[in-house]
């Protein structure tokens, strides 16, 4: 099972009109310690920007699943409910997760979700969909069947 953790990433970013500006942005990546996370993060976005860069916040989420689409450039939350029964009391109860959609609107966010929940036997209700400031997510590289 996966560890997502949080990472923002603080550095000068050129804008559209040259300007330089400061920006703290978040990132998320699968790591297994909160030490890891902050190495794994530096490894992954020093290609991406030029001059300084610091890891500003790591800190560790409770996202149960990832639904994926590299063709999609935005991630959306979905907080969705699970309704179980107590045998005992016959009363309803509902546990929430959290999990994370690739999509490029709030449509298509709704549309993944669906689509990845087709299988499960489990009845669920959507409580939200949020759309998410996460620039990008990165999965645990598997080399030679050990992480990397």
């Amino acid at each position: 099972m996966a560890n997502w953790f949080e990472c923002k990433v603080r550095y000068d970013k050129t804008m559209e009109n040259g300007a330089q500006k400061k920006v703290n942005e978040p990132y998320l990546v699968d790591a297994l310690s909160f030490t890891e996370a902050e190495a794994r993060m530096i490894d992954e976005i020093t290609p991406f920007i030029s001059g300084d860069f610091s890891i500003s916040a790591v800190k560790r989420t409770k996202i149960a699943e990832i639904f994926w689409d590299d063709s999609a450039d935005k991630w959306y939350l979905v907080k969705v409910a699970f309704i179980t029964i107590d045998e005992k009391t016959a009363a309803e109860k509902k546990t929430t997760s959290l999990i994370l959609v690739a999509a490029n609107d709030f449509r298509g966010a709704l549309d993944a979700f669906m689509l990845g929940m087709k299988d499960t036997m489990a009845d669920f209700e959507i409580v939200s969909i949020t759309e998410t400031p996460l620039m990008d997510v990165y999965r645990m590289k598997v080399v030679d069947n050990k992480p990397e």
